[in-house]
């Protein structure tokens, strides 16, 4: 008598219907591991047993990211109309949570030295308001979270050449249209010595880079293809940078309110060929505790404070009349 074969047992829970979601909207399973608030590893782990479970590839391994299978394509047809409809049920109860318990204000942010201060005047303004604060190294993941109403508003950055995904309906106010982005190098770097770096002068050094943070590896090999230019890079975060520039081993771009440690200086780069735009993204209409022209002001007011205070972009700033209000 022939032995009969069952199929095995496949239980995912929600959690992992969001990851596999995340995976294929990142890219990549780093990025993904990251807007989850995962490390990379326990995502990768994450993902092998799911795919053990259903029997195959989901994902295919590649050098620029992961790219769906067949199999992956539809299981994530089946898998996205289920998140979306367990978001919207946990927004829901969100809402009445906080319609019954008080306002509540939920802004994002790309890293920015002026989101201390912008929480600061928005408690100022509604003391009576629970603001919360969601920093992620993804533009496009705080922009979905926005389009989503997990987020009232988000700060982000778009880098130039490297277009964000914007989610429909979303309302931009522009903080600054053309922000230059300078370089980081340590102290006893010979291009130091001047006040303004030639990029080619960099050339011999190795780059770091954070390939997670969206459009930072792309707008940097644009810069690096029109200067003719082909210096070696490293991918890591700029938390690790910021040692290894202080040591010498690398250079990297940082933003011009970035403040230096001991042993790294910050100088603009000539030409400032490589620039982000500075945006607030916001759903149509008022954030339930503040109306976005208040939200956007208190923003615009402490970008200003963190930018007078950087003294390489305050003499930036003098030099090229803008893109502020001298004094602010």
């Amino acid at each position: 008598m022939r032995k009969r074969r069952y199929a095995p047992v496949v239980e995912l829970e929600v959690r992992h219907l969001r990851a596999l979601c995340a995976i294929a909207d990142a890219g990549s399973v780093r990025k993904a591991a990251r807007q989850l608030g995962m490390t990379q590893p326990s995502l990768t782990t994450q993902l092998r047993r799911i795919e053990n479970a259903l029997g195959g590839q989901l994902f295919f391994r590649e050098r620029t990211g992961s790219r769906p299978t067949p199999l992956g394509h539809s299981v994530l047809s089946r898998a996205r109309p289920i998140v979306a409809d367990m978001r919207a049920l946990v927004d829901e109860i969100a809402s009445a949570s906080l319609r019954a318990g008080g306002a509540r204000l939920c802004i994002g942010s790309t890293s920015s030295r002026a989101v201390a201060g912008w929480l600061r005047r928005l408690r100022a303004r509604l003391p009576d308001t629970d603001t919360a604060i969601r920093i992620d190294v993804s533009a496009n993941a705080l922009l979905q979270m926005v389009a989503m109403g997990q987020l009232d508003v988000a700060f982000v950055h778009e880098v130039e050449g490297a277009p964000l995904r914007r989610p429909d309906g979303l309302v931009e106010r522009e903080l600054i249209a053309r922000e230059p982005q300078f370089v980081a190098l340590a102290a006893d770097h010979p291009a130091a010595r001047h006040p303004v770096v030639e990029l080619a002068e960099l050339a011999g050094d190795q780059w770091m880079v954070d390939p997670s943070v969206d459009g930072e590896w792309t707008g940097l090999r644009r810069v690096f293809a029109a200067a003719g230019l082909d210096p070696r890079v490293v991918h890591g975060d700029y938390l690790t940078a910021a040692d290894l520039v202080a040591a010498g081993e690398v250079v990297a771009p940082c933003q011009p309110t970035s403040r230096p440690r001991h042993g790294m200086v910050i100088r603009p780069l000539r030409g400032d060929p490589l620039a982000v735009r500075l945006f607030m993204a916001h759903r149509p209409g008022a954030a339930p505790a503040a109306p976005a022209d208040a939200l956007f002001a208190d923003l615009t007011a402490s970008y200003m404070e963190v930018a007078w205070e950087s003294t390489a972009y305050r003499e930036w700033l003098v030099r090229h009349d803008g893109p502020l209000p001298i004094g602010t």
